[in-house]
C-alpha cells in the first residue's frame, strides 16, 4: 500500500468491545475476526461499530468483550450474499492498536475519493437540509471501498452540486443509525445503517485548504504501534 493510499482513509477509534469475537475470513494463513465497539459522541450518545481485528492482534492485546480499544485503521466495505442477495457491508478494519494517543475526538474518519453515484439532497420536515452521497475510495490491488456519507446544513448544498466523477476529501465521524425495513405487509425489521456523518469538506481540487494530516488530529506517543495486515 502506497503513501496515498494510506493517507486516503484513515480512522480512528477509541471505545470499548461489546461483542464477542465472530470469525470473518481468513488470508495469507491468518485469521481475521469480527466484533463491535461502543464509541462515545462528544455528545454523550454512543455509535456501535462494526471492526475487524487479526487474530494476532487479538491475542497480543488480550482484546475481550469489557477491554477497551485504541486503534488506528480503516472504514472498508465489501459485498456479502444475504438472503440470495448481494448487500454492500462496512466495517473499520484494524491496522495498528495503540497503547495510548490523543485525539481531538474518539471517532474520527479522513478520506478522500471520487463520487459514484448522483447525491440526494432532501430537507427534513423542520427544514433541515440533508444529502446523501456514495464515494468510492481506492486501495491497494486495484480494489476500492465503496462508503455511504451524509452532509448537513451548508456541506449539504456544496454537495447537491457535485457530479460523477468529481474528487473530494472530507473529515467526520462514522455513525450507527437504526432504522426500520419493511418485509411484507404485517412485518417489519429494525436494522442498522453505517454511515461517515461529514463535518468538514472541500473538493479535492482546493485540497490546499484541507489539511488531511491536520483534520485528522491524532497524537501518537513514542512508543512504536503494533501493525495488523493489510
Amino acid at each position: 500500500m502506497n503513501n496515498e493510499e494510506k493517507q486516503n482513509n484513515r480512522v480512528f477509534l477509541k471505545g470499548e468491545i461489546v461483542t464477542e469475537a465472530r470469525y470473518s475470513h481468513e488470508v495469507y494463513g491468518e485469521g481475521f475476526y469480527e466484533m463491535d465497539v461502543l464509541v462515545k459522541r462528544l455528545s454523550g450518545q454512543a455509535d456501535i461499530l462494526p471492526v475487524t481485528v487479526s487474530e494476532r492482534l487479538i491475542e497480543k492485546n488480550g482484546i475481550r468483550v469489557g477491554s477497551s480499544l485504541c486503534a488506528i485503521g480503516q472504514f472498508r466495505s465489501y459485498n456479502k450474499l444475504i438472503d440470495g442477495k448481494s448487500k454492500l457491508m462496512l466495517t473499520v478494519f484494524i491496522r495498528e492498536i495503540l497503547e495510548n494517543a490523543n485525539a481531538k475526538n474518539p471517532n474520527n474518519v479522513v478520506l478522500s475519493g471520487y463520487i459514484c453515484k448522483p447525491p440526494v439532497y432532501r430537507t427534513t420536515p423542520f427544514s433541515r437540509e440533508i444529502a446523501d452521497v456514495l464515494i468510492a475510495v481506492n486501495r491497494a490491488y486495484n480494489k476500492s471501498d465503496y462508503i455511504p456519507c451524509i452532509a448537513w446544513g451548508r456541506n449539504a448544498r456544496f454537495v447537491k452540486n457535485l457530479a460523477v466523477g468529481e474528487k473530494i476529501a472530507l473529515s467526520g465521524r462514522i455513525q450507527s443509525r437504526e432504522y426500520v425495513k419493511k418485509i411484507s405487509e404485517t412485518e417489519s425489521k429494525t436494522m442498522t445503517a453505517y454511515e461517515v456523518s461529514i463535518c468538514k469538506l472541500a473538493a479535492y481540487d482546493n485540497v490546499e485548504c484541507f489539511d488531511l494530516d491536520a483534520e485528522f488530529g491524532v497524537n501518537f506517543n513514542e512508543e512504536e504501534p503494533l501493525t495488523g495486515t493489510v
